[in-house]
């Protein structure tokens, strides 16, 4: 297959954005104005942010200018979708409208060439690690979620700060097999979309794996604060290819 031309699609995950980590900030607003508004349409794929409080926390001077960065590619012509992660799945309707965006399922399906392509942000198929799914399944839920938005904002960050700490301790200490994908969950997202290719995020584990004849990509981290610096994206173009770019393309 070859793969000239304006990109369909972009797809970039797990940048985990803080206020700590200026360069990943940098690298990612560079793939916005150089990458994101020469492609069709961005799919951002769970984690853009190491975490969302609630769609009140947009006058933050950092949030506001990653989603004004993101509203100017969409102003732009590129269509942007996003996916919720497991750091960011509080993003609501006031972040969409001001960020100029559409809010996805997660999977969401999209057709280029002859692929059918499920997207996906990934945490829901890692279903070995009981402990993080049963902590998904509360708070996914709309009650779940209505409570603790209502809680002042500084008292919400106050709760992420300690469960990201409590889940960085937890993650030490489980095997690798334990936070990755599983094939069955995989194989259940294959049959449910009947898609032929996956692509995901979540595991910051970046690759390219054979399901028979389907295919799923795993996108590439971002850390460009810390050694050894990472990060990339893959593009999808109008005859079904996909091609990985690494983020030092960013530089040349």
């Amino acid at each position: 297959m070859t793969c000239t031309g304006r990109p369909f699609a972009l797809f970039i995950s797990d940048l985990h954005l803080q206020v700590s980590h200026p360069r990943t900030l940098q690298a990612f607003l560079a793939f916005l104005s150089a990458r994101a508004v020469q492609a069709e349409r961005l799919y951002l794929l769970g984690d853009i942010f190491e975490y969302w409080a609630g769609d009140d926390d947009l006058a933050d001077p950092f949030n506001a200018q990653v989603v004004a960065a993101i509203r100017t590619v969409a102003d732009a012509g590129t269509a942007v979708h996003w996916m919720a992660g497991n750091r960011d799945f509080l993003v609501g309707d006031a972040f969409a409208k001001a960020a100029g965006l559409q809010l996805l399922q997660d999977p969401h399906v999209i057709e280029a060439g002859a692929r059918r392509v499920a997207l996906l942000h990934g945490d829901a198929q890692c279903t070995l690690d009981t402990q993080y799914m049963a902590f998904r399944a509360q708070v996914r839920q709309p009650a779940w979620q209505a409570n603790f938005l209502g809680m002042p904002l500084a008292q919400r960050k106050a709760i992420i700060a300690g469960l990201r700490q409590g889940s960085r301790d937890a993650h030490t200490g489980k095997a690798y097999e334990t936070v990755d994908v599983t094939p069955d969950a995989i194989d259940a997202v294959f049959l449910e979309t009947g898609a032929d290719v996956i692509i995901h995020g979540h595991t910051h584990r970046p690759a390219v794996h054979e399901h028979g004849k389907k295919l799923r990509y795993v996108l590439p981290d971002w850390e460009l604060d810390a050694e050894p610096m990472r990060g990339g994206w893959f593009a999808l173009h109008a005859d079904g290819s996909i091609v990985r770019h690494d983020f030092t393309e960013l530089t040349q």
